[in-house]
C-alpha cells in the first residue's frame, strides 16, 4: 500500500513550529534527573519520581506535545508493568500530564505500576512556514506520535524502571480508539516510513494489553451501525424527510458489513445481519443481570422483563440459561428432563428485553447525533464533524472519508484519505500478516452511551475473541459516554494478567 502522507509529513519536519521548536532531540533517559512528587489518593499519599519532557522522536515538530512524562512509584523495579495513559479527546492535541487521583493514573501508581503519559498532536495542531499555517496533526499524526512513544519506552528499557514488554495502554472515546489502535497494530510495517521520517526509535511497538473505554473507532462503518441501531427510534422517525432517507440508506448497508466480517459468538454461531440484534440483546441482558446481582434496580419501563421463577432458566452473569442436570436433586432433574418447571426460587432474573423500548430509552437519555453521525454530508465550516476535520488536509480543509457521504457530494474518497482511514482502523488490521496484536483486552462501552453505536465496540471485542485474544468485554450497566470507572475491577484484571 502506498504511503501518500509521507511526503507531507516529511515536508513538515524541519519547519519551525508556532511555539518554541526543538529541531532535533536525543532519545535518552537520565536516571539522575528524576524529581520527587506525590499524588494524594483516598487511601493516602503515593510518592513517585517524575521524569518529564522525554522527547520520543529526534525530529521534534512541536515541543508542546511530542514528549512523554514518566512517573516511577516507590518500590518499582525493572519488572514493574508500565501503565500508559493517553488523554486524546475528539482527536484533538493532547499535552502530557501528571498523575491524578481522579483517573486511572493515581491507582496505577498505588498498585506499583510505572506510569507513562505521552502527548500527541491532533487535528488542530499546526506549524508555520513563513506566514502560512500547516496543519500537521491530521490523521494519522496522533497514532504515529503514540507509537513513537512506545518505541521510546523500549529504547530506554534497560535504563528506566518498568518492563517495556508489559505496557498496558488506556484511553476513552477517541483515545479509546487510540488505545485500540496501539493494541491492534503492533509492528505493522504500514507505519514504518512515517515513523522513520519522524526519527522514532528503531524498536517494535506492540503492547501487552489494551484498555478501551467507549472507543470511537471503525469510522468507515460507524455511520451505518448508528443508523441501523437507532433508525427505528422515535427520535429518528421525527427527523425531516431528507434525514430519514439518510437513515434508511445507511441502515440498509449495515447487514452486508456484518456478513462480510464472518464473526462468531462464543458458541460458534455465525453472526449475520439477521441475528446481530439478538447478539446485542444478549449482551444487554447479561449487563443488566450483573447489575441486578449487585443490587441495582432495573425499572420495567425501559424494556427489561424480570422474573423470580428460576424455571425460566434465565442467563445469569453470562451463563447459557440451561441448567446442569447433574448438579440438581434427582427428582428436580427428572422433572426438568420431562419438561416440568421447578418450584419458584428466591431471586430475580432478567429474562427478556424489548429492544425497541430500550433503544428509545437510550435515545431519550441523551439526544442522538445527526444523520450521518460521523461523516457529515456537509464538510464546509460548522457543518463538518470532528471526524471530517481529522481527515482534513494540511490547509485545514475537512474531508469526507466514507464512500456514502462522499457520493452524496458527487465526489469520491481520495486515496490519501483511504490510507489514513486504514491507519486509524483497528478492525482492518487484526489478523493481518506481520501485525502483532496485544494478547489482553479490557473493553467497556456504557449501556446508555450513544456517542457511537453498540456494534462498534462489540465487533472489536468479538473479532479479537475470534482471533484468540483474551477479551474482557461489557456493555457497562447505566454508564454514559465515559471512562476510567470501576477502577478496582480494572486493576484487579490488570494485576491478574501482568503481575
Amino acid at each position: 500500500m502506498k504511503r501518500f502522507f509521507v511526503s507531507v509529513l516529511a515536508a513538515a519536519i524541519a519547519v519551525s513550529a508556532s511555539a518554541a521548536k526543538k529541531p532535533t532531540a536525543q532519545l535518552q533517559f537520565d536516571a539522575s534527573k528524576g524529581v520527587a512528587g506525590s499524588v494524594e489518593m483516598p487511601s493516602g499519599r503515593v510518592n513517585y519520581t517524575a521524569f518529564t519532557k522525554l522527547y520520543y522522536v529526534t525530529n521534534v515538530e512541536d515541543t508542546t506535545y511530542q514528549y512523554v512524562n514518566v512517573f516511577v512509584p516507590e518500590g518499582a523495579t525493572q519488572q514493574s508493568p508500565i501503565f500508559r495513559k493517553t488523554n486524546v479527546g475528539g482527536y484533538m492535541p493532547s499535552a502530557p500530564g501528571y498523575p491524578s487521583a481522579g483517573d486511572a493514573t493515581g491507582m496505577a501508581l498505588q498498585r506499583g505500576y510505572v506510569v507513562a503519559i505521552p502527548g500527541s498532536r491532533g487535528r488542530s495542531s499546526y506549524i508555520t512556514k513563513g506566514k502560512k499555517k500547516i496543519y500537521n496533526g491530521k490523521a494519522p499524526a496522533a497514532i504515529l506520535d503514540l507509537k513513537a512513544a512506545i518505541r521510546y519506552l523500549r529504547y530506554v528499557d534497560k535504563e528506566m524502571p518498568g518492563d517495556a514488554e508489559k505496557i498496558i495502554t488506556d484511553g476513552t472515546s477517541a483515545c479509546g480508539a487510540m488505545s485500540a489502535l496501539m493494541g491492534a497494530t503492533g509492528n505493522n510495517p504500514a507505519y514504518d516510513s512515517y515513523l522513520k521520517a519522524m526519527g522514532a526509535a528503531d524498536e517494535h511497538d506492540d503492547v501487552f494489553a489494551s484498555v478501551c473505554y467507549c472507543p470511537i473507532t471503525d469510522l468507515s462503518h460507524a455511520d451505518m451501525a448508528y443508523e441501523w441501531l437507532y433508525g427505528q427510534t422515535d427520535s429518528r422517525k421525527a427527523n425531516n424527510e431528507a434525514h430519514r432517507q439518510v437513515t434508511t440508506e445507511l441502515t440498509a448497508l449495515f447487514p452486508d458489513y456484518i456478513n462480510s466480517l464472518g464473526l462468531k459468538k462464543k458458541d460458534g454461531t455465525l453472526l449475520t445481519g439477521d441475528n446481530y440484534l439478538s447478539y446485542i440483546k444478549e449482551e444487554l441482558i447479561r449487563s443488566a443481570q450483573i447489575a441486578k446481582d449487585a443490587g441495582a434496580t432495573i425499572p420495567d419501563s425501559i424494556g427489561f422483563t424480570i422474573s423470580s421463577d428460576k424455571g425460566t432458566f434465565a442467563p445469569i452473569n453470562g451463563g447459557t440459561g440451561k441448567p446442569d442436570l447433574s448438579q440438581l436433586p434427582a427428582d428436580m432433574a427428572k422433572n426438568l428432563k420431562n419438561g416440568k418447571l421447578p418450584p419458584k426460587q428466591v431471586g430475580e432474573y432478567v429474562i427478556g428485553l424489548d429492544m425497541e423500548k430500550y433503544l428509545n430509552y437510550v435515545a431519550n437519555k441523551t439526544p442522538l447525533k445527526s444523520a450521518p453521525a460521523f461523516d457529515a454530508l456537509g464538510v464546509a465550516g460548522n457543518d463538518a464533524s470532528g471526524e471530517n476535520d481529522e481527515f482534513g488536509d494540511a490547509n485545514n480543509t475537512p474531508a469526507n472519508f466514507t464512500d456514502y457521504s462522499a457520493s452524496k457530494n458527487g465526489k469520491t474518497v481520495s486515496a490519501k484519505v483511504k490510507e489514513e482511514e486504514y491507519l486509524l482502523n483497528p478492525m482492518e488490521q487484526i489478523g493481518q500478516q506481520g501485525v502483532t496484536v496485544a494478547p489482553h483486552w479490557y473493553i467497556r462501552h456504557g449501556s446508555i452511551d450513544r456517542d457511537t453505536a453498540f456494534p462498534i465496540a462489540l465487533n472489536l471485542a468479538t473479532k479479537l475473541e475470534n482471533d484468540g485474544k483474551d477479551v474482557n468485554f461489557l456493555l457497562a450497566w447505566n454508564r454514559p459516554h465515559s471512562g476510567d470507572y470501576a477502577l478496582n475491577e480494572l486493576f484487579d484484571w490488570i494485576d491478574s494478567i501482568a503481575k
